[in-house]
């Protein structure tokens, strides 16, 4: 005796409202909310980055000044005898290496913001914070302001780290500077 066998097809319009919930649910499931409590995605270690902030009126305030102590060194550009270097988040140091076994600090460009320099012939390029200087170093010893190109450079709001906790931003407080990084008590809820 042969035993029919009925086979029956799917509902397609039962799989489309399963499929259709199954997306909802996803969806739902993947938003996200700002939570009281930050989300750890790495150990925390008791310390994270705190924001330096600043005003507009300060961030304008390009000028050489007397030379300043050597800090936080960053990068160097050699054009003849003289040595810029610049220091990290602060602008320009520039030196007399004529003698290089006794160098003479000479003088400070004061640059706030001031990470990177690059330079080509007898022109100093250096950022002030999302703003390009173009520096005349025709005479190392009297740097001449040429040129500024306002907003060349994009500007993040979080420290140039991988997996680091910081205070968020608070654009009331002033434009970010720069970043220090601090002893903190509790986990701040930002992270990258």
């Amino acid at each position: 005796m042969v035993s029919k066998m009925k086979i029956s097809l799917p509902n397609h319009s039962a799989m489309k409202y399963s499929l259709l919930l199954l997306l909802l649910v996803a969806l739902i499931v993947s938003c996200t909310t700002e939570r009281d409590e930050p989300l750890q995605r790495f150990p925390f270690d008791g310390t994270g980055y705190r924001p330096i902030y600043s005003t507009e009126e300060n961030l304008a305030k390009i000028e050489t000044i007397g030379a300043q102590p050597l800090a936080k060194p960053g990068k160097i550009y050699l054009l003849d005898n003289y040595l810029f270097i610049n220091e990290s988040g602060q602008g320009i140091h520039i030196i007399d290496n004529a003698d290089p076994k006794n160098p003479k600090n000479l003088s400070f460009i004061s640059i706030p913001g001031n990470y990177d320099i690059a330079a080509k012939g007898s022109f100093l390029y250096a950022d002030n914070l999302s703003n390009l200087l173009v520096f005349n170093i025709s005479d190392p010893k009297s740097p001449k302001l040429a040129k500024t190109i306002p907003n060349a450079i994009p500007v993040n709001n979080y420290p140039p780290f991988n997996n680091v906790y910081f205070e968020c931003v608070e654009s009331k407080k002033g434009i970010v500077t720069g970043w220090e990084k601090v002893p903190m008590s509790e986990m701040p809820k930002c992270s990258r």
